[in-house]
């Protein structure tokens, strides 16, 4: 049976009483339930139990078979917002078969673990636990052997949480540089290349800590395509990326003055051959190593497209690889909203247009908010009046930005109740400030961690 991460009950009820009318009040509440049912499908203890099980001895991932007697130890080793759950389900189904292991984890996302130990870390931003977590994890890696089955558990937000400098570099120079890429506008590609090259761990150079040990690598896809490279970072996948695409990336975005000086030499040293490349495809590093993604941002749609389906709207998903700027992307979706109104197409009323990916957005002004919030605020100007529209974007991890919000919820109604309040919505957006907006209208969508995360969901219906 899915797990319902957040229950309808949980959800923040609007203060503000002039939303009186009950439709609209329904399709706030079907919102809330089909992201419900789009969580459960991508619960990180139901997908490794669905591909993994274990009978006598012999331990089986998606048919490909291990048999544990021919290993004298299995270690567990992760990294990522949902590694407390992953570790969870891996410990039910192996028990004190599990030697050893250690997960990194965003703090809060924690779960009750008795034979693998938890470290929690910062993030977006990278701490000091991150590092020393990463230490610990990369000692035990080092100790396997061809008779240590190795388990890797990796989930999206292992590239902060599991952070190692590369040597020659501190933590205070990857956490300027982490803090510069998530504001430039850069893609998930693009930091995640960059911070690869600045690492010890990432970039495929774990599966070379633990060579020869077989491993088994069981990834949540939080990145556009499910690229196991750019998942975490890739610590055990082969590197496509260069020192000279680092480079490259840095210039496009306008950046190289915002950066330490000690990362920019270190990349330039790299394209020049001082410094070893990140194991590219063929290395024999990864010659034991088996990878497969647990699930991704299409199984939270599908389930989400179901129970729209039942709750009797017409469904259409969009695409579970949505990316570019923030604001372009509501323009779309608002626009589509509003052809279903006055057309019927694609999709006659009522509707529900699903979409997931990861949108982006290049900081102008020093407000606080994530890209769902600024997703919802820019779809709210776009509909305003436009009666019986509702938009529910979060992310599925809890968390949007560095705030406490999974995202916002908008309608017809809130520029009207915002102004009423005395507020200047444009000037919100512009300062990249929908945290407070939402927060005055009681619009926050909160869910706290889920254990989960598969990028976002976005949600309009249409009446």
């Amino acid at each position: 049976m899915k797990k319902k991460i957040l229950m309808s009950r949980q959800y923040p009820k609007t203060k503000n009483m002039t939303i009186e009318n009950s439709l609209l009040k329904k399709m706030r509440q079907d919102a809330v339930d089909i992201f419900n049912e789009g969580l459960g499908a991508v619960d990180p203890k139901t997908c490794i139990h669905r591909c993994c099980r274990l009978k006598r001895n012999v331990f089986t991932v998606n048919n490909r078979a291990y048999d544990l007697n021919k290993f004298e130890r299995i270690i567990v080793l992760g990294a990522g917002k949902a590694g407390a759950s992953m570790a969870n389900a891996m410990e039910k189904i192996l028990q004190n078969r599990i030697t050893a292991g250690i997960v990194i984890v965003k703090y809060k996302h924690v779960e009750n673990l008795k034979r693998i130990t938890m470290v929690e870390a910062g993030h977006p931003v990278p701490d000091a636990n991150s590092v020393a977590g990463a230490e610990k994890l990369l000692k035990m890696a080092q100790k396997a052997d061809e008779n240590t089955l190795v388990i890797c558990l990796i989930s999206g937000g292992g590239s902060a949480l599991m952070t190692l400098p590369a040597h020659g570099l501190t933590l205070e120079d990857k956490q300027k540089t982490t803090e510069v890429l998530l504001g430039c506008g850069a893609t998930i590609h693009g930091i995640n290349t960059i911070r690869k090259h600045l690492s010890r761990i990432k970039g495929g150079l774990l599966a070379k800590a633990v060579y020869p040990a077989p491993v088994i690598c069981l990834v949540l896809s939080d990145v556009v395509g499910d690229d196991l490279d750019i998942i975490a970072s890739g610590p055990a996948v082969p590197d496509r990326g260069t020192f000279e695409q680092c480079l490259k990336i840095i210039e496009t975005h306008g950046i190289k003055d915002c950066l330490p000086s000690t990362v920019l030499q270190y990349l330039k040293k790299g394209s020049q051959g001082l410094i070893p490349e990140t194991p590219k495809q063929g290395h024999p590093v990864f010659e034991n190593i088996f990878h497969t993604i647990i699930a991704s941002n299409i199984n939270a749609l599908l389930s989400a497209e179901k129970k729209a389906g039942d709750l009797k709207y017409h469904t259409q998903i969009l695409s579970s690889m949505i990316e570019g700027q923030t604001i372009d992307v509501a323009t779309v979706h608002t626009a589509i909203a509003k052809e279903i109104l006055a057309t019927g197409h694609p999709l006659k009323p009522p509707a529900c247009i699903l979409s997931g990916g990861e949108t982006t957005v290049t900081m102008k002004g020093n407000g606080k908010g994530g890209r769902n919030q600024e997703f919802a605020l820019a779809c709210a100007l776009k509909i305003k009046g436009l009666e019986h529209v509702v938009i529910l974007s979060a992310g599925t991890d809890g968390t949007d930005g560095p705030t406490d919000a999974a995202g916002a919820i908008a309608d017809h109604t809130t520029i009207q109740r915002a102004v009423a309040q005395g507020l200047t919505p444009e000037q919100f957006l512009n300062e990249n400030n929908a945290y407070p907006f939402f927060d005055h209208i009681s619009d926050l969508f909160k869910t706290g961690p889920t254990n989960t995360n598969v990028m976002d969901l976005r949600i309009i219906l249409i009446r």
